[in-house]
């Protein structure tokens, strides 16, 4: 269980970040056309799982423009941006920012917070997904975690990237 706060307040979730040095878990997760996305369909290449609560929030959002912006400069790379939102709200959203790097996927009916450990077990928000990046190389094998201490915080985007350079 990884001790978060939200506005300083303690929260927790369900456990911890995968571990650097071993493989990601198989997931299935939803796109705006409700087609399901797996890990396999990313075989090959790096991934950068930009995880957050919800893509209505402004801390959400940036994230998932920030990590827009730099997954044009990234080769064989694919950012995967994941939440509990519904698919149609993360399309609508990605279509209205022109965001066209990133896969922007639904856990709304999956078990990819839980298997990463990232569902929120208390607080006002609970069962949506705490903030966290997870890196992994074109193998699946992670190199990179962060659980954002404070929801209402950004990640460290650069620690994320370098990991990739």
């Amino acid at each position: 269980m990884a001790d978060i706060t939200l506005k300083g307040n303690p929260i927790h979730s369900i456990g911890q970040l995968p571990e650097v040095g071993l493989s990601v878990r198989d997931f299935a997760l939803v796109n705006d056309k409700l087609e399901v996305k797996t890990l396999s369909d990313y075989d090959g290449k790096k991934k950068i799982f930009n995880i957050f609560p919800s893509i209505d929030t402004g801390i959400c959002a940036a994230s998932a423009r920030k990590f827009n912006e730099e997954a044009g400069t990234l080769e064989n790379t694919v950012v995967i941006n994941v939440s509990k939102d519904l698919p149609f709200a993360l399309g609508r959203f990605c279509a209205a920012e022109g965001l066209d790097h990133v896969e922007t996927l639904s856990d709304f009916r999956g078990t990819f917070g839980d298997d990463y450990g990232v569902t929120l077990i208390d607080s006002p928000m609970k069962g949506l997904l705490s903030r966290a990046v997870v890196v992994t190389d074109e193998h699946g094998k992670v190199i990179y975690t962060e659980q954002v201490p404070e929801i209402a915080q950004e990640p460290d985007y650069e620690k994320a990237l370098a990991v990739l350079k």
